[in-house]
């Protein structure tokens, strides 16, 4: 066995999906449901499954089963994701609070595929978003508290409701304890989750459709949001969020505890091997405002860029500075535009979405052949060492780093 197997991967179709989003990315004819993401990983929910001409090489159907083969794990989950649409308002857990969370709902005997599940595994989910193309637009982390007392002024001269001062005075810290930033930007946000009135009527005024006095981006947002999920208080929270849009090849890194929502774009993620989503609005799936609230970091700041690191002519790696995967293993995604050798960790994931790569294991003279990766194809490496690869496109690799 070569130590590089052919996978694919199962393509969810969630709601907010792009149709045909992912089939299109691949190069594969398109076909007319949403296609949200591709899951390339072990994950149990939904697994990788190996294709192979020969019979009983590899020994395992798919990447569960090399774990339990191997006693190994796969310390991440890679996914191509194609939103057409907002996602959900929402945070993901760090290690211990998903250990606590996953044991606390075994417990209490809830299904692992129930709609009401919040802790699906016992792993944190941080994940590094790569632009696959440009216009990638996302909200993520708390934007600086002046900012979004500005906005408030704006909509309180042009847009009745009686909630826009309670919201400031949260905002200075009116009842958050300490009075800093991040104590007042989390009073704001647990009062706009908290199901009163004012902040249904303050929802029904930004969404009503009359001048809001906002600058165009902000107003644009609302006016998204609105259509999509009309009514939910996450429009509110959406004013006190950063927006950016990314440029293909521009990533972001969200740690656990980040407040973000995918807006639209195209891109690839790498993150902790886990399916554990808090979400607080936006969505008509399971919204937990009490775990949310629990896991967020609501230090504003600006938005969390990641920057490259060139580690060869044609190999970038996007690498996180805080590293926690749940398995106390440091992986990075890494960006191949032509013929490079590299160290693989652990294990590695590969995704070819533009032109041709053949990826090989051992030193130069290998008599292995290798596995060639044509667009949309995935692959498997299992064996850790050196990695070469010929080609040219845009091969994205997800390995651990050594």
């Amino acid at each position: 066995m070569s130590g590089i197997v052919r996978i694919d991967g199962v393509v969810r179709d969630y709601a907010w999906g792009r149709p045909g989003g992912i089939s299109a990315a691949r190069g594969q004819e398109p076909g007319d449901g949403p296609e949200a993401e591709l899951w390339l990983g072990a994950h149990p929910a939904a697994p990788s499954r190996v294709l192979t001409d020969h019979p009983g090489d590899p020994p395992w159907p798919d990447l569960a089963a090399w774990e339990d083969a191997t006693g190994d794990t796969l310390p991440f989950l890679m996914k191509l994701l194609a939103a057409g649409a907002p996602l959900s308002l929402q945070a993901h857990p760090g290690l211990e609070q998903a250990r606590a969370g996953f044991a606390r709902e075994e417990a209490a005997g809830i299904p692992r595929d129930a709609p009401t599940r919040s802790f699906r595994d016992p792993h944190a989910k941080p994940e590094v978003l790569l632009a696959v193309e440009d216009g990638f637009d996302a909200l993520c982390g708390f934007r600086p508290v002046a900012e979004v007392v500005d906005l408030l002024d704006r909509l309180e001269a042009r847009v009745p409701a009686d909630g826009w001062s309670r919201w400031r005075s949260l905002l200075a810290g009116a009842g958050a304890g300490a009075g800093s930033p991040a104590a007042g930007a989390g009073a704001a946000l647990r009062w706009l989750l908290s199901g009163d009135e004012a902040v249904d009527r303050m929802v029904d005024a930004l969404s009503g459709g009359r001048p809001t006095g906002l600058p165009e981006a902000e107003d644009d947002l609302v006016r998204l949001l609105a259509r999509h999920h009309p009514g939910d208080p996450g429009i509110a929270v959406a004013l006190m969020l950063n927006r950016v849009t990314l440029a293909a090849g521009e990533a972001l890194w969200l740690p656990a505890g980040n407040i973000h929502a995918y807006l639209s774009g195209l891109g690839v993620e790498v993150m902790g091997p886990s399916d554990n989503v808090l979400r607080g609005g936006l969505t008509g799936k399971h919204v937990d405002v009490p775990e949310l609230l629990e896991v967020l970091d609501f230090t504003p700041g600006p938005p969390p860029r990641l920057a490259p690191v060139d580690l060869a002519p044609a190999v970038r790696a996007y690498r996180p500075s805080t590293q926690e995967t749940g398995a106390g293993v440091p992986w990075q995604l890494v960006e191949v535009t032509g013929p490079a050798e590299m160290a693989v960790g652990r294990a590695a994931v590969a995704l070819v979405l533009k032109g041709e790569f053949t990826l090989r294991t051992g030193r130069h003279g290998d008599p292995d052949g290798g596995l060639t990766l044509a667009r949309g194809e995935a692959g498997f490496v299992e064996r850790p060492g050196r990695l070469q690869v010929q080609g040219s496109g845009a091969l994205y690799l997800a390995t651990t780093v050594s």
